[in-house]
């Protein structure tokens, strides 16, 4: 992103009607300043760029639009808490290059069973060069990574939690899955009274607009709290075990179309719609699964230890291993993994638990051979297959399937948690003319 007096006066002077007042006026479009955050400005252009995309993605999903002003002021914000984490994931140093937006995307097309020509081709119809395309693309990965780092790193979960989740959920992962949208009206920090009263007014005119018919996502986007609110609240589709308890509660006294009441959190008042459900295959009822036994070194950047620096490193290391030194006595050397104690034993890894950059390259790998280095959202690996096998999961699979609901309900939280305390310590000032009306 670049510091605010390289951009914003490109265009202001080109007519200067007092060098030559016999000129006709010219109209120039100022790409004037809408917000400043800490050293960087948010331009007009930027906002009706993003505008004109939450726009479209709202009727994509068939969402009635909220008036243009509360929209303008909802994407403007979202744009502050992106570009103050991407601040900081400058401050920490975390870069992307090219391969892994090629990587990115060429998962993308995996995952939608398309080609790159084809994914190209339906982003450029959408009015959406390539190149900003990949630079989107570049901006997720890097708060993605920030995310790993500041994050999920801190976020622990323990075998007691685990016992306790199974015992008052024995029918975890039962298969079936929920697509809902939600409304969350945040609580203030420390409320008194009169600041709960409101919110229950808040909430009170949100349920009256409902039951009056309004669409469901239009008043998510323009009275919602939570980050979602430009996507008319939708959450996609989650597991009842992936959902805050209160949500699933309420949705399961729920048919697809109805609206829960106000619901009371430490985070705030949520009204959850359902959209839809359905059944899914269960692993946990499969026969077996087939488990990779891995190991493998992480190396981390940081100011002062680049991308170069942490591939050089484990390409020597590699070499290393192949000319027969003990895999694990380096792990335990050199790995920043807690897995470097038991020389990067990773134990048996089961699909889907790794991060997809990981799991490609490990899986590529027959056994015994080390893969060459390969980058994650948490640094730079070389990784091990020491064998493979199908393995019947039954009481370890929904232990550690447990593990990752717990996890994500956590990490949500913490997440939120972490975005609100990066935004209040950030410098925003605000320069906002309304451009809606533009």
């Amino acid at each position: 992103m670049n510091q605010f007096p390289t951009r914003i006066f490109i265009g202001i002077f080109a007519v200067s009607v007092c060098a030559v007042p016999t000129l006709p006026a010219l109209a120039v479009e100022v790409d004037r300043i809408v917000a400043v955050v800490n050293s960087e400005a948010i331009t007009s252009s930027q906002l009706r760029e993003r505008m004109a995309r939450a726009r479209a993605n709202l009727q994509k999903q068939a969402v009635e639009l909220p008036p243009a002003n509360i929209l303008e002021r909802q994407v403007l914000e979202h744009m502050i808490v992106e570009r103050a984490q991407l601040q900081r994931a400058r401050e920490a140093s975390i870069r992307i290059d090219e391969a892994m937006i090629d990587n990115a995307i060429g998962n993308i097309v995996a995952n939608n069973r398309t080609t790159v020509d084809k994914l190209r081709a339906s982003i450029e119809q959408e009015g959406i060069s390539w190149d900003k395309y990949r630079d989107d693309v570049r901006i997720e990965l890097m708060i993605n990574r920030l995310h790993a780092r500041e994050v999920n790193a801190q976020i622990n979960v323990s075998d007691a939690e685990i016992d306790n989740f199974l015992k008052n959920h024995p029918d975890v992962l039962s298969g079936t899955e929920y697509r809902i949208a939600h409304i969350v009206l945040a609580i203030p920090e420390n409320p008194g009274e009169a600041q709960m009263a409101a919110l229950r007014t808040r909430a009170d005119k949100v349920l009256l607009r409902l039951r009056q018919g309004e669409d469901f996502g239009k008043v998510a986007t323009d009275s919602s709290d939570a980050p979602d609110n430009i996507r008319g609240g939708e959450i996609g589709w989650r597991d009842r075990e992936r959902l805050p308890g209160f949500y699933a509660d309420a949705l399961a006294k729920l048919e697809p179309g109805g609206v829960s009441q106000p619901m009371l959190a430490a985070t705030g008042l949520h009204i959850v719609k359902l959209l839809e459900k359905r059944e899914k295959n269960n692993p946990a009822t499969q026969s077996g699964v087939d488990q990779t036994h891995a190991r493998h070194i992480l190396l981390k950047t940081s100011e002062v230890f680049s991308d170069t620096d942490a591939r050089t490193r484990l390409e020597a290391l590699r070499e290393r291993i192949v000319n027969g030194a003990n895999f694990a006595e380096l792990a335990r050397a050199h790995s920043a993994d807690i897995s470097a104690a038991h020389g990067g034993d990773l134990g048996w890894v089961n699909p889907g638990t790794m991060v997809p950059e990981f799991e490609k390259a490990m899986d590529a790998l027959l056994p015994n051979e080390v893969s060459a280095p390969i980058r994650s959202p948490y640094g730079w690996h070389i990784i091990q297959v020491l064998e493979r096998r199908k393995h019947d999961m039954g009481e370890e699979y929904r232990r550690n399937a447990a593990r990752m609901i717990l996890f994500q309900r956590k990490g949500d939280e913490a997440l939120e948690d972490w975005q609100r305390q990066l935004r209040d310590s950030a410098y925003v000032e605000y320069r906002l003319e309304s451009e809606a009306a533009d």
